[in-house]
């Protein structure tokens, strides 16, 4: 078994005595690796200083961060319980809740009772009709006034007796570990193997019997209390309402609305209504009718946000392809070795660089002002971006291209069309075709946040839903859309992209 013979120490020490130069660059070469490395790790530890990045991290909201990621895949139904003077409660839901209009969940159990009150209506005002002796007569005095005003008499306040049904006690359970119960003016809440009893004696004496557990805060006495049960919700204790707050994993009504016929039936009852049942609108079927109620989902919006998304994909691919037309023959004319002209190159050298100086963003605000909202205004944005920045990756990529295949054309005595076609093209259109489809998928991308100035597409569709600050898991819907057209684009893109690079090396 053959190897290579070691040096020894005595060996090494003649050799540098002989190449003194060689083992001088080695050690200049590992001294300045070690000076680049050490640089690195004080600039490094300069920004950390710099930025307060130990601050900014230890003093962080990371329980907001948590929350702010569970909205995006989850929902809550927000029931409040209000507490009236007498003790009585009545459990309202929002207007727009994810149970519909008559929520009763099985999760909030109530115990309640009829009762009798009177109720004393208010005291109406009559105003009896004026005494007109003249019928042309005009007064500058207010409505209403001492003189000249109709006289108002007021009727004594009339009790009435209303019989209600009430709720004496609420239960909401959270899960098996967490849940509030509101009765006799009191709330109690259980938590992790926690209780907390709180008692609501009036406005601003909101009084917590013991001390808070960790999950449990007020900011001073007697103000509301905050329960937080990390994903499970959270819920406000108030001294005349407690909020509740109970989170649900997955995407509510996402399919069909509140508003609609096929709302809360399982799969089998709308299969079954779909194919057998009579019909629900006697002006289109049953199917017609459930397209009809995904596509104009009240709460989701399909119709309107996949046609966002086609517009910006539409924007992406219209705005790139302008943009390569318009640099393909531009190329040529800042290629110093197809187009001999210093003034020209240099011309068209300087448009290139205007037109890619300023960002897709601040273009699209500029076209958002000229044009208005809408799908124009990215499409040029686009355009003027990518005419620059194409225009000099394909002048570069012209200039250089072997010459040895272009002086071999004209050597046959080829025009200069001829040459260009055969002695150039050939080596730069794969290239071209490359850098167009990778720009295009990148556009993509791109059209995205341009359109959350006003450019159009989902972008501002987008924008619209963050704004609110409420409404993340429709965000996190978009987000997804706009993720699946993006791996597809770049799977595309990378195919076609790999097929043009593999003829070029055949």
């Amino acid at each position: 078994m053959s190897g290579h013979p070691m040096i020894s120490a005595a060996e090494m020490e003649a050799i540098s005595a002989r190449h003194p130069a060689l083992v001088k660059g080695s050690n200049h070469s590992r001294i300045r690796t070690i000076a680049l490395v050490a640089g690195l790790v004080l600039y490094m530890l300069y920004s950390w200083w710099f930025f307060a990045i130990g601050g900014v991290l230890g003093n962080a909201n990371w329980n907001i961060a948590g929350t702010y990621l569970a909205d995006w895949v989850s929902y809550e139904v927000r029931p409040d319980v209000r507490i009236a003077g007498d003790g009585t409660m009545q459990v309202t839901y929002p207007r727009f809740s994810p149970l519909g209009p008559n929520a009763s969940p099985d999760w909030v159990r109530l115990e309640k009772e009829t009762v009798t009150r009177t109720v004393e209506t208010p005291a109406a005002t009559e105003q009896a009709a004026p005494t007109q002796k003249n019928s042309s007569s005009f007064s500058f005095m207010a409505p209403g006034a001492a003189t000249g005003g109709s006289p108002q008499t007021e009727t004594a306040a009339e009790p009435q007796t209303r019989t209600e049904e009430v709720v004496t006690r609420a239960e909401i359970v959270f899960n098996s570990s967490t849940s509030i119960t509101v009765a006799d003016r009191a709330a109690t809440a259980t938590h992790a193997g926690e209780t907390l009893q709180v008692r609501l004696d009036g406005p601003g004496k909101v009084i917590a019997e013991g001390a808070l557990p960790s999950w449990a805060t007020q900011p001073y006495p007697g103000e509301k209390i905050t329960l937080a049960f990390g994903f499970t919700g959270w819920a406000d204790i108030d001294a005349d309402k407690v909020s509740i707050h109970n989170r649900f994993l997955g995407w509510a009504n996402f399919i069909f609305d509140t508003n609609s016929p096929f709302f809360g039936k399982s799969y089998s009852e709308i299969m079954s209504l779909i194919f057998s049942g009579e019909r629900i609108d006697p002006d289109m079927s049953n199917l017609a009718l459930a397209w009809d109620n995904i596509l104009y989902n009240s709460e989701w919006q399909h119709l309107d946000v996949w046609t966002k998304l086609l517009q910006t994909i539409v924007m992406a691919f219209v705005g790139t392809l302008f943009a390569t037309l318009i640099a393909f023959p531009l190329c040529f004319l800042a290629a110093r070795n197809i187009t001999r002209n210093f003034v020209l190159n240099q011309a068209t050298k300087r448009l290139f660089d205007f037109l890619r100086s300023v960002d897709m963003l601040i273009w699209a605000l500029f076209f958002t002002r000229a044009f208005g909202p809408g799908p124009l205004a990215g499409i040029s944005a686009i355009f003027f971006t990518d005419t620059g920045t194409l225009g000099k990756l394909y002048s570069e990529a012209l200039e250089n291209i072997d010459d040895k295949q272009r002086e071999g054309v004209k050597s046959v005595g080829a025009a200069p069309l001829a040459v260009q076609r055969f002695g150039v093209l050939p080596q730069v259109l794969p290239v071209f075709a490359s850098q167009a489809l990778y720009f295009w998928e990148s556009n993509t991308r791109s059209a995205t946040i341009i359109g959350a100035v006003g450019a159009g597409g989902i972008g501002l569709k987008l924008w619209e839903a963050m704004r609110t600050n409420s409404d993340w898991e429709n965000v996190a819907y978009m987000v997804l859309l706009i993720l699946i057209v993006v791996f597809i684009f770049d799977g595309v893109s990378n195919l076609l992209r790999s097929r043009l690079i593999g003829k070029r090396a055949h």
